[in-house]
C-alpha cells in the first residue's frame, strides 16, 4: 500500500485571492505563478468566462516543505465553526511568559493584515498556551 507524501489544504471562501494573500503573508508563502502562457493573473482571468474569473488561488511554501493551500470560491458564506483548522506554530519549544510573548507578537503582526484575535487559552496540565484567531474571511486558526 502506498503512503501519502503530500497534503493540500483547501479553503472555501468568497474572495480566493484576498484570502490567499493573507495566508502568504501569515506563513511566508508565495502565490503560485499564473498558468503557462499568461504574464499575470489578470491576463489569465481575462481569458476565462466572467463567472470563472478569480474563482481560485493557490499559495505554496517556497521551500517546498509545507502543504500547498488552495482557495476556491463558493457561493455560500461561512455558517459554522471550521471542522479543520491550521495551527500556526510560532511558540514551539517555548513555555510560560516566553511562549505568551511569542503568541502576542505574532498576533500583533497578523492583525494589520486583517486577522481577528480570538480567545487566549492559557496552559494547563496537558496543553501549552495558544491563541485562537480568524483570517480575513473568518476561518479559525490557532497561534500555537
Amino acid at each position: 500500500m502506498a503512503s501519502i507524501r503530500q497534503v493540500q489544504v483547501t479553503f472555501d471562501c468568497a474572495e480566493p485571492r484576498r484570502v490567499a494573500r493573507f495566508w502568504c503573508e501569515a506563513l511566508g508563502y508565495v502565490l503560485q505563478p499564473p498558468p503557462e502562457g499568461f504574464g499575470t493573473w489578470d491576463d489569465f482571468d481575462s481569458s476565462q468566462p466572467p463567472g470563472d474569473r478569480g474563482s481560485w488561488a493557490v499559495c505554496k511554501d517556497p521551500s517546498g516543505v509545507g502543504p500547498r493551500l488552495y482557495f476556491q470560491r463558493v457561493p455560500e458564506g461561512k455558517t459554522a465553526k471550521n471542522r479543520v483548522h491550521l495551527d500556526v506554530r510560532v511558540g514551539t519549544g517555548l513555555v510560560g511568559e516566553e511562549r505568551l510573548a511569542a503568541l502576542e507578537a505574532e498576533c500583533a503582526r497578523l492583525l494589520p493584515l486583517g486577522a481577528v484575535r480570538g480567545q487566549l487559552l492559557l496552559a494547563d496540565e496537558d496543553n501549552e498556551s495558544c491563541l485562537n484567531m480568524q483570517d480575513v474571511e473568518g476561518n479559525e486558526f490557532c497561534l500555537d
